[in-house]
């Protein structure tokens, strides 16, 4: 029984480098990977509990800081347990070019995201919080992970984004810096509408709104003559841009009804049809 146990743990099943890997071998790996995936755990209850609410760190540097730690840890336990089972670095070496090859052969995608994950934990261009537009895409982010970053969208649905398109496209960061926004609401009226009573309206239009800030002061803009309408633009500064659609939409109402009260016209494109009659053929 001795000798089946014996040549069961210590059965070798392949070698790196002339050294031959046992069952035994993978246990004792396994074993040194589960320890450091507790001591990561148990690490980063400390860093919470102790010194992030020591320091008051803020949240997305708090989040960076974590996930750093739990990946060093990794790679500590990882390098300690090809020690144990005698795995020379050099075997690393060796490992490192099958992944070149097998990037050659579709991986790019996969260590492109990988990298780009460290950046964005190291660099920190956003952050967890941070409410971002990217592709189309308007949400919080909520995680950011070494190869996919988790946007939560207003409607609750999370949205997996590439970390390289973070990077590589052109990202609108909304909290990087101050949250104040200052949003731009455009407005038409029609040939004939007197100007001085448009932006009157508008300005009072934003003053009233209570989410709208009064300092700096709102101001209107006649910024063109258009095909069928005289074209203005509302400026005024929000201090959150998580509610720009909510303060858009109150503005948009209020201008309506100001309008409607002063008689002030909102016209909808027009085109003139002229029809010409053709001779008859002889």
């Amino acid at each position: 029984m001795e000798q089946i146990q014996y040549y069961f743990t210590d059965f070798e099943l392949f070698k790196i480098q002339d050294v031959g890997i046992t069952i035994s071998h993978i246990v004792v790996a396994i074993i040194s990977f589960l320890l450091a995936l507790l001591v990561s755990r148990l690490v980063r209850g400390l860093i919470r509990k102790r010194l992030a609410r020591k320091f008051q760190l803020d949240p997305g540097l708090e989040y960076a800081l974590l996930r750093v730690t739990h990946y060093l840890i990794l790679v500590i336990g990882v390098y300690i347990g090809l020690k144990m089972i005698n795995i020379p670095l050099g075997a690393l070496v060796g490992l490192l070019a099958v992944l070149g090859v097998g990037i050659g052969f579709g991986l790019q995608n996969i260590v492109s995201n990988f990298i780009s994950g460290l950046i964005l934990l190291f660099e920190r261009p956003v952050k967890v919080g941070d409410r971002i537009e990217v592709d189309d895409v308007w949400g919080d982010i909520r995680q950011i992970k070494l190869r996919t970053t988790e946007v939560v969208t207003p409607d609750n649905i999370s949205i997996i984004i590439p970390n390289s398109k973070l990077l590589e496209n052109n990202l609108i960061n909304f909290y990087h810096g101050a949250r104040s926004i200052r949003l731009r609401v455009p407005v038409g009226v029609a040939y004939g509408s007197d100007i001085d009573k448009v932006t009157r309206i508008l300005r009072e239009a934003a003053e009233k709104e209570k989410s709208v800030l009064g300092r700096p002061e709102p101001k209107v803009w006649f910024r063109e003559f258009g095909d069928s309408s005289l074209n203005f633009e509302l400026l005024c500064w929000v201090p959150d841009a998580a509610a720009k659609f909510d303060i858009i939409d109150h503005l948009n109402r209020t201008i309506d009804k100001r309008f409607r009260e002063e008689e002030i016209e909102i016209p909808f494109p027009q085109r003139d049809v002229y029809i010409r009659k053709m001779a008859a053929a002889p």
